[in-house]
């Protein structure tokens, strides 16, 4: 496996990784290159790096042991606990956890950089913003981990980061490491984007808005995330092994391809075989992070990688671990025969997710073409069974790219969910 990492690290481009795997009966841990490749710091097992989303995950579990302690009730109205959600009163913590809730994704993190929780929660707790009736739909937001981290923050008296040290990251023997901190407590990695001019690396500076550290402010190691992993799995204490399976079991609505098979509290949920995997991605500025178990078996998988390039690196290692782990590694959704491509002109409208416009025009030949605010139209391919890939127009690759949605009363297409996201329609082009 040390082999295989190096030699994928330098395909990719990447700086630095780490991949640790428990077998259930063993741990294999490896890492390689440097954590900053401008100081040329090496890259150690003890190296945390920026998780981005995989976060999430942490503050589900943090959620969960308020839960298990009856401190919160897991379907509990929000509004209950924070004021912001008044307007939307049939929101639950499950639906926050599962992120069913119908809330938009949040401002940009610049946007939010100003911004207090409260401020933030009020300005996307709207009923005129929501997706969907809760609970009936699947739309990606980190509004909703904010919203997580302020109920942490009110049950507790402590701040989500305080929180979630002394109840989670302590007791699994993770040091705490958090962005924005001056003076971390462990050696950290600098996530690195590539200069497709020069071919050089450059550091990539992490703009996370304080407000937005409850969904993606932890800094890890593949072993921390191990640790989870067996959490999850029903196989540490921290989280009690029934709340775990209560946190693998896939949420009411919450279909949500193309980032997984379905969604749990907290956890993707992926599907290989006849086995179903939990864990979370998650990609910071410059960082790739990865964390996959599987209950039955123990198995637990964990990479972190200090590059862009270190998503397709994953990918591709996903596929080399067979041989330890006895089974396949999921890295994405199953693909299912969806038929061959159809036209499908009705799905060109304006929908909107929060502040973001998606526009699918037609071009000449009447096929479809996505613009997320404005940027460069990416052509879409549709299946009969509403679900749509996107299109690279320098490669033509497809990626899986989501679905549409008909309204049950009428037919008409009403929403759009490219990359987890939803967008509701909300005008013809």
């Amino acid at each position: 496996m040390q082999d295989t990492l190096d030699t994928l690290a330098r395909t990719h481009r990447v700086p630095g990784a780490q991949l640790a795997v428990d077998t259930g009966t063993e741990v294999v841990s490896v890492h390689t290159g440097t954590a900053d490749a401008v100081r040329g710091t090496a890259f150690t097992a003890d190296t945390a790096v920026p998780l981005g989303s995989v976060t999430k995950t942490y503050t589900a579990a943090t959620v969960m042991i308020l839960i298990d302690d009856e401190d919160l009730d897991l379907d509990e109205a929000v509004a209950d606990v924070l004021p912001e959600f008044a307007d939307l009163p049939k929101v639950t913590i499950r639906h926050l956890l599962c992120h069913t809730a119908g809330l938009p994704t949040g401002p940009d993190s610049d946007t939010a950089a100003a911004m207090t929780a409260s401020r933030y929660l009020s300005a996307v707790c709207t009923a005129e913003d929501a997706l969907f009736a809760p609970g009936t739909d699947f739309s990606y937001s980190n509004a909703g981990y904010v919203a997580a981290g302020r109920l942490i923050e009110a049950v507790t008296g402590m701040t989500w980061q305080e929180a979630v040290r002394v109840l989670l990251l302590d007791p699994l023997g993770s040091t705490p490491a958090f962005l924005g901190e001056s003076r971390p407590a462990r050696p950290t990695a600098t996530g690195h984007a590539l200069n497709a001019a020069t071919g050089a690396m450059r550091p990539a500076h992490q703009n996370l808005a304080p407000v937005e550290a409850p969904a993606g402010a932890l800094l890890a190691s593949a072993s921390d995330l191990i640790a989870l992993g067996r959490t999850l799995t029903g196989r540490s204490a921290v989280v009690p092994s029934a709340t775990a399976a209560l946190m693998r079991r896939p949420g009411e609505g919450a279909e949500a391809a193309p980032l997984a098979d379905a969604w749990g509290l907290g956890v993707s949920l992926h599907q290989q075989d006849d086995r179903w995997w939990c864990g979370h991605d998650g990609n910071a500025q410059g960082t790739s992070c990865h964390l996959r178990a599987e209950p039955r078996s123990g198995v637990v998988v964990a990479f972190t990688g200090n590059a862009g390039g270190a998503t397709a690196l994953w990918h591709d290692l996903a596929d080399h671990l067979t041989g330890l782990t006895g089974m396949r590694v999921p890295t994405a959704p199953a693909r299912l025969d969806r038929g061959g491509p159809v036209a499908f002109p009705a799905c060109a409208g304006i929908y909107r997710n929060g502040a973001s416009e998606y526009r699918i025009g037609l071009d000449a030949d009447g096929l479809p073409a996505l613009s997320i605010d404005g940027d460069l139209p990416l052509p879409l391919i549709c299946y009969p069974d509403l679900t749509c890939d996107l299109v690279d127009p320098a490669t033509g690759r497809r990626e899986p790219g989501g679905r549409f949605h008909r309204d049950p009363v009428d037919g008409t297409v009403d929403r759009v969910q490219i990359s987890g996201r939803t967008a509701r329609r909300v005008g013809t082009v």
